[in-house]
């Protein structure tokens, strides 16, 4: 040590270089995202960073809400044409949802479409009550499931993933759960990687953007509160391998994208360089860190959110430098995973989501009309037949006439069928005080519908 402080008495100018050193590597270890890239089949971790440490899962709480509600369906217990009912506390969850009142009815089939698409607060409950008979009773189903699986460092509070200090997982465990979702129900796989749906009028984009764009791209599912920042579990298959990419703390949507594509290509791209990596075991075998989950509100929402956000995110793509793992950067893909996240997905028909129980033909065509009625504001279509306001009449016969704001000519034959007020005694008053000479033409017109009333009312 003494030979240390004389070089620190000599050149102060280097110790104060190594306290910013370590204030700057302190500073990044708090803001550092938790990474994890493993075989689906195997469990073999291929990369792995802050991978056991404790994280608020957000909207991935969703993934174990399908868990065991699907096991639920697979068990015989319900059946995905089992009709849930919107319950007052699943109507009032914050945003994203649905935003149906209570009352209104889906089955299991819809809600989890709808959950899983468009990560529905709303739907998270609606499946809970329906399943667990409550939030707390389908928390405790998904505790004993998360248990069961060996997510050890899992606590489950609500099905939705709602803003809670006890709500906590890791990208470990996150991968645990992906993995057994994988195995467990294949048959119903298709859930976690629907690209898109269709509510009445409404299409809504899966807010994982690797599916649709990165090739192979097959589940799983994103999550943003401010608490934990943008957090996605993503897998693809290649060659029938498939790889699962766990990514937490990213701080932007696109951000987190961009990193579960990177580590994919790394993964699908160094098979030739597998043997020189050190062994980094399976999944179950990663040893929990023993410290409490980050809070990054400050950094990811910068004080600009008070309210949970959604998933619903316009953001940009953020520094596209994740943190260097080993062989980062060989043999990189033919596609950039910026140039893939630029384009827009492959064009696919949405899923046909709706109210009420199962359709089919007709009555599905019936049903997606009744939702799309729901959806058309009522006062749009009352204005559009009511403001037609007349100009001064033309040199040449014709009329100028203005139609909902829009300037049209007016030949001298139709002029007086559009001057004509729509409501009768009570019509525009503006067009009868600019053309004081147009009453005449239509009381001479109207007379001889007043002769004609008295054999209307002889029949």
């Amino acid at each position: 040590m003494q030979p240390l402080r004389s070089s620190f008495r000599r050149s102060p100018f280097k110790f104060i270089l190594l306290a910013a050193a370590l204030a700057m590597a302190s500073s990044s270890a708090a803001r550092a995202e938790a990474l994890l890239l493993l075989e689906a089949d195997s469990g073999k971790v291929l990369e792995a960073q802050n991978a056991t440490v404790p994280w608020h899962p957000a909207s991935l709480s969703k993934m174990m809400t399908a868990y065991v509600t699907l096991k639920a369906v697979k068990d015989g217990k319900i059946t995905l044409d089992t009709l849930l009912t919107v319950s007052p506390t699943a109507a009032s969850q914050s945003p994203s949802k649905m935003g149906f009142r209570p009352g209104i009815q889906v089955t299991v089939d819809n809600a989890l479409k709808m959950m899983l698409v468009k990560s529905a607060n709303d739907m998270a409950v609606v499946l809970a009550e329906g399943v667990g008979g409550s939030m707390e009773g389908f928390s405790a189903l998904m505790n004993g499931a998360a248990r069961g699986l060996g997510m050890t460092q899992t606590n489950y509070v609500n099905p939705n993933g709602l803003p809670d200090d006890a709500q906590i997982t890791s990208a470990r465990d996150l991968a645990i759960l992906a993995r057994a979702i994988i195995r467990d129900l294949p048959e119903y796989e298709y859930f976690v990687h629907i690209p898109s749906i269709r509510y009445g009028r409404r299409v809504t984009q899966n807010f994982n953007k690797l599916i649709g764009r990165y090739p192979g791209a097959d589940g799983f599912k994103t999550g943003f509160i401010c608490a934990s920042g943008y957090n996605l579990v993503a897998s693809a298959t290649r060659n029938g391998r498939r790889l699962v990419a766990v990514v937490l703390g990213a701080p932007s949507g696109k951000a987190r994208a961009m990193r579960a594509m990177q580590m994919l290509d790394r993964g699908f791209n160094s098979n030739s360089l597998s043997w020189m990596k050190p062994s980094l075991g399976t999944v179950e075998s990663l040893a929990p860190a023993d410290v409490p989950p980050p809070d990054l509100h400050d950094e990811v929402c910068n004080g600009k959110r008070h309210a949970p956000a959604s998933d619903e995110d316009e953001d940009t793509v953020a520094s596209s430098s994740a943190s260097s793992t080993l062989f980062a950067g060989l043999q990189p893909p033919a596609l950039k995973p910026a140039d893939m996240l630029a384009a827009a997905p492959t064009v696919s028909e949405p899923v046909v989501v709706y109210t009420g129980p199962t359709k089919t033909g007709a009555s599905l065509i019936a049903a997606v009309a009744a939702d799309t009625d729901s959806q058309t504001p009522p006062k749009r279509r009352g204005k559009a037949r009511k403001t037609v306001v007349v100009a001064v009449k033309k040199n040449d016969g014709t009329k100028e006439a203005k139609v909902g704001g829009k300037t049209e000519i007016k030949p001298a034959a139709v002029r007086h069928a559009n001057a004509k007020p729509e409501g009768g005694a009570k019509g525009d008053k503006a067009a009868a005080a600019d053309a004081p000479s147009k009453p005449a033409k239509p009381k001479a017109v109207a007379k001889p519908k007043s002769d004609a009333k008295p054999p209307k009312s002889n029949s």
